[in-house]
């Protein structure tokens, strides 16, 4: 008896071809040997269309079981970032607030009112070194969710030479290990938001494509819809399969330094005094900064924001500039502080690193004379770490002291203040 091929049965249930009773034989794709009966692929066109009803269902218990009990009150959330993030008290509670409430909405049992409660998106002004990414990363770290920094200044409309604005939900799924259902309750933070604003409203022979353009990409995904997205970059890889992604749950966090925008702020606190002796009905700051507490909506729309992005943004937050208690505080009290930082990499050498205090406020008066925010503080440190850490390791000491003079000294010989003028 001749033994039958494999082209001529079914590889999934074994069984010949028949044409009498309605079986017929598909080859594969890839393998032409290989074949399929009609009746299997049925069978398992129903099985998926089974699993694919009970899979939400299923997705959204498991995140139920996930976070009940674990998502920490407003309170919590801030006791966490002041371990982190000095200052900043009105942010913070704004941060705490609007991302507690989110979570709460992602867990809401399903009731037959109308009552739907829309997510909270956030955007953060303030100058350059106040801590919003740090904000942001912070919070992600708490809650335990996927957590990704883009930068708006590489987008650009679909077609023209940059990003694609679903590269943003790209470096989510990454973040989620393409988990689709647990990057599409993730938290995604927009950095240099006020570089996208409108370049103006004179008519141009060419179109901001880096600009308004991307605000219109950005509509659709702040406000919740899905979003076909390509997991290895839509530009390098056209062939690939897009993964469809739902926005409505991700918490999408913006933030800027709106660089000028106290000027539109004062134009608009001043602009409504008329007649004599009005001097005294006007608001005067000391401090240019001092204007951005009173930071507005009207105010990011004639920077440059449009109108529709500005309302699905509806948590507006502004930072204050750290000052110099602030800037000392950054530098010795938080966990991950820099000072602990530069002792944790003595530490693993088996060395005691000690500062003298009036080092520290030698550092924090260089950051303010360069205005550098707390992010200089880090690189005065390092101009003055750096030749101890590179003989240090072959030096046979248990301690090292950095004291006012050698501070003085290494600071100076890194030329860092010509560095700084230049800038």
């Amino acid at each position: 008896m001749a033994k039958k091929k494999i082209s001529d049965v079914c590889a999934w249930c074994g069984r010949e071809g028949s044409v009498a009773q309605g079986r017929y034989l598909v080859p594969s794709p890839l393998d032409g040997d290989l074949m399929i009966c009609t009746d299997c692929a049925e069978t398992i066109h129903a099985m998926m269309a089974e699993q694919q009803e009970q899979q939400p269902k299923r997705s959204a218990s498991s995140f139920a079981r996930q976070m009940t009990g674990k998502v920490p009150t407003p309170a919590e959330i801030k006791d966490f970032l002041d371990g982190y993030v000095i200052g900043q008290d009105v942010a913070k509670k704004y941060l705490s607030v609007a991302v507690y409430n989110h979570y709460k909405r992602l867990l809401q049992p399903e009731t037959a009112d109308d009552v739907d409660i829309e997510k909270s998106n956030i955007i953060i002004v303030g100058p350059t070194g106040t801590g919003k990414t740090l904000l942001a990363r912070t919070i992600a770290r708490l809650l335990e969710v996927p957590f990704t920094i883009v930068d708006a200044t590489v987008l650009t409309q679909a077609g023209y030479v940059g990003e694609d604005i679903e590269s943003l939900l790209t470096r989510l799924l990454q973040a989620a290990d393409y988990d689709v259902e647990k990057a599409q309750r993730g938290i995604v933070f927009i950095d240099e938001i006020d570089k996208i604003a409108r370049k103006g409203d004179n008519p141009s022979i060419t179109r901001d494509v880096s600009g308004e353009g991307v605000q219109q990409g950005l509509l659709k995904l702040l406000e919740g819809s899905i979003v076909n997205v390509p997991p290895q970059g839509g530009r390098k890889h056209p062939e690939q399969r897009m993964i469809p992604v739902d926005t409505k749950n991700i918490l999408f966090i913006c933030g800027g330094a709106f660089e000028g925008i106290e000027q539109k702020i004062a134009h608009r606190m001043n602009q409504h005094v008329v007649g004599y002796n009005t001097d005294n009905q006007r608001i005067h700051f000391d401090d240019k900064h001092e204007y951005l507490r009173y930071v507005a909506p009207q105010d990011l729309r004639s920077y440059g924001l449009i109108p529709e992005i500005i309302g699905r943004l509806p948590i507006l937050v502004h930072l204050d500039p750290l000052d110099r208690e602030a800037l000392l505080r950054v530098l010795t009290q938080p966990r991950n502080a820099i000072v602990r930082q530069y002792q944790k990499l003595f530490k693993i050498d088996n060395v005691e690193l000690t500062f003298a205090p009036e080092v520290f406020d030698f550092i924090v008066d260089k950051a303010i004379e360069y205005k550098l925010g707390a992010r200089g503080l880090r690189s005065i440190v390092e101009a003055i770490m750096v030749d101890a850490m590179y003989e240090v390791p072959s030096m046979n000491v248990k301690k090292f002291e950095v004291t006012l003079d050698y501070a003085r000294q290494k600071f100076e010989a890194a030329h860092f203040e010509a560095a700084a003028t230049e800038a």
